[in-house]
């Protein structure tokens, strides 16, 4: 096995070779092109990664940076104040500078109504529309994980909320650039590797995997792309230099470069934090080196058996803060519209991203950004924390839980739906009896379906015909009662638990129309069950949890019960048995108590004219 400085020195090889690149594109243009699809999948092949793509059809523009203009980057030197200006003027009339919209009268490519979508910025639900000169294009950034562990449930939390946004703005019709990044280079990282005695770039390929793996599993979809942050090394080095040439950072003893925050007046108003001379607004202590305690590091010096590039203040390793301002602008260009992470991210991570693509922008970037210039995201947008048992998730608590160890216990299908049930910017608690009351209800929706399907196939071609007619309907804006109602739930900022209690009412309406004597003698009730199956069927879709077969995943859920229960199929089957012996006896006391043991467990015994049969329950809590 090599150890970590062993790996560390030639990893330091291979990106001192690097340094020419890294010099040169100070001086490339800062409206450069970004790799193309094809590009990143090359690139991310010789990491053993693959550039991800959607299944959605995207235009050919797909996987490359929204139009943009083409200048040079920063304040070079080389080129002067004039020749600069005549670069950007081009190609600023070009590409059309971005003009004011009314979004009064938007309508979707889809026919539906628009998301009005909370704002961080502005702390206000805002309309989404498009930029004028993007068409339906839309551009979204979310921050990935660090890649040094395995992803715990507040990851499924930020990934899963994302995951939704991007399938509604592709329901609504958008052609969705989704960029979420790995993190490959940090102190956590070169701290896991040395312990376990491997290289970084080696534990990051395992976590990359286990990830990927996680967010399969939960339902997400694959992002456009999925970069990796030593990718664009040298994109940082140029951002950085672009900072120091306009004024903003500064060289300290040691080759430490830091972000000069009093140079910005208006720091800190995305997160409405005011700094004083007590807070350091980062990860670390305060350094004397700084000017100001808010002051926040872009680049570090290398130290021994450490990862490091090349730059114009000595071999080092960029800051966390700067890679996804770089990456965002080589892939996605000056201005994007969305940008999403978990609340924790908003100071100090998306604060100094603020600040730093800010202050890194040449005059015609200026001109395309948002809010006078200043602004290189349109909607900031977060979501709220995970709680275990109303306490913090901490390693320290003893209350920490990986996506994995979740998923040992319940579907998850349970915990992606679990996660749903509250809205995304609202703290949710997470305990076991909480992932078991997802697994009832997910059950309850499960059975409607399956029970309908079984009506309608049973039906002949009457009962195709009305599923096809209940699909037609379903797929027209306003065509299906449930669906409005969920739509204009999810339209309200993502109003996924609105949403799904918009499913009550046609489940209890099913079950009715398929189990009661009354309901049974209703003339449309094909129609009526195919139209409410279909719209339940249609939501679990628009909400990543699609019903392809509803029998295997009741069973699914049937099996997890089992396990949290410690029982075997047998040894329900014989208590149901027991139970029904103690019935024919006449022993009530005994077969309530079967029942409730059962019960206590999450097993919960279900009467029927055609015998007794089990599914997973929860018990109810005493008034």
């Amino acid at each position: 096995m090599r150890s970590a400085t062993a790996a560390s020195s030639a990893w330091n090889m291979v990106h001192t070779q690097i340094m020419y690149r890294a010099r040169m594109s100070l001086q490339h243009t800062c409206c450069r092109h970004g790799h193309s699809q094809t590009a990143i999948q090359s690139a991310n092949r010789a990491q053993g990664i693959k550039a991800r793509s959607t299944s959605t059809a995207l235009p050919s523009t797909q996987g490359q940076p929204l139009q943009r203009p083409n200048c040079t980057f920063g304040s070079s030197k080389s080129a002067s104040h004039t020749q600069r200006r005549m670069r950007c003027t081009a190609a600023t009339e070009e590409a059309g500078a971005e003009t004011p919209q009314s979004v009064g009268e938007h309508v979707t490519p889809s026919g539906l109504p628009p998301l009005r979508l909370y704002n961080s910025l502005s702390q206000t639900k805002e309309v989404f529309t498009p930029r004028p000169d993007q068409g339906d294009a839309v551009s979204m950034y979310v921050c990935g994980v660090t890649v040094y562990s395995m992803s715990h449930i507040g990851h499924a939390r930020v990934y899963v909320a994302f995951d939704v946004l991007y399938r509604y703005l592709q329901q609504l019709g958008y052609k969705v650039q989704y960029v979420r990044n790995f993190t490959d280079v940090d102190d956590k990282i070169i701290t896991a590797a040395n312990e376990q005695g491997i290289a970084t770039q080696d534990l990051c390929q395992r976590f990359i995997r286990e990830f990927q793996e996680d967010m399969a599993a939960v339902g997400c979809l694959e992002p456009t792309l999925e970069p990796l942050a030593t990718e664009y090394v040298p994109d940082m080095v140029a951002t950085i230099q672009a900072i120091i040439d306009n004024g903003h950072a500064y060289v300290a003893e040691g080759g430490d470069v830091f972000f000069d925050t009093k140079t910005l007046p208006h720091y800190g108003r995305l997160s409405r934090l005011v700094q004083d001379e007590g807070s350091a607004g980062q990860r670390v202590g305060v350094d004397a080196r700084k000017r100001s305690p808010a002051d926040f590091v872009l680049w570090k010096p290398a130290k021994a058996g450490e990862p490091s590039w090349g730059s114009p203040w000595g071999p080092g390793r960029p800051g966390w803060h700067i890679e996804c301002s770089a990456m965002i602008r080589k892939l996605m260009g000056p201005l994007i519209d969305i940008h999403g992470g978990g609340r924790d991210l908003q100071f100090p991570h998306h604060e100094n991203e603020l600040a730093q693509s800010e202050a890194a922008a040449c005059s015609c970037d200026k001109e395309h950004m948002a809010g006078g210039g200043k602004d290189f995201v349109r909607w900031w947008v977060h979501n709220g924390f995970v709680n275990v048992d109303s306490e913090k998730m901490s390693k320290s608590l003893g209350n920490f839980f990986t996506i994995r160890q979740a998923i040992e216990k319940y579907s998850p299908s349970a915990l992606r739906f679990w996660l749903l049930s509250a809205h995304y910017r609202a703290a949710v608690n997470y305990t076991e009896r909480s992932l078991e009351e997802a697994s009832d209800r997910l059950y309850s929706l499960y059975y409607a379906v399956q029970e309908s399907r079984t009506l309608l196939q049973g039906a002949g071609k009457e009962g195709t015909v009305e599923m096809a007619k209940a699909e037609q309907q379903v797929a027209r804006p306003g065509g299906n009662a449930v669906m409005a109602e969920v739509h204009a739930a999810m339209q309200e900022d993502l109003g996924t638990p609105q949403a799904i209690a918009a499913l009550s009412a046609p489940v209890t309406r099913i079950n009715d129309l398929l189990f009661s004597k009354k309901g049974k003698r209703q003339q449309d009730r094909l129609q009526q069950v195919a139209a409410l199956s279909t719209a339940v069927t249609a939501t679990f879709q628009l909400l990543g949890l699609p019903i392809t077969d509803a029998a295997a995943s009741m069973e699914e859920l049937r099996q997890m019960a089992l396990k949290r229960a410690g029982l075997t199929e047998a040894d329900v089957e014989q208590l149901i048995e027991d139970r029904a012996t103690a019935r024919e006896a006449r022993d009530f006391a005994e077969a309530d108590a079967i029942r409730a043991r059962l019960l206590e467990k999450g097993i919960l015994m279900m009467d029927t004219r055609g015998g007794t049969f089990w599914r997973p329950g929860v018990q109810e809590l005493p008034s």
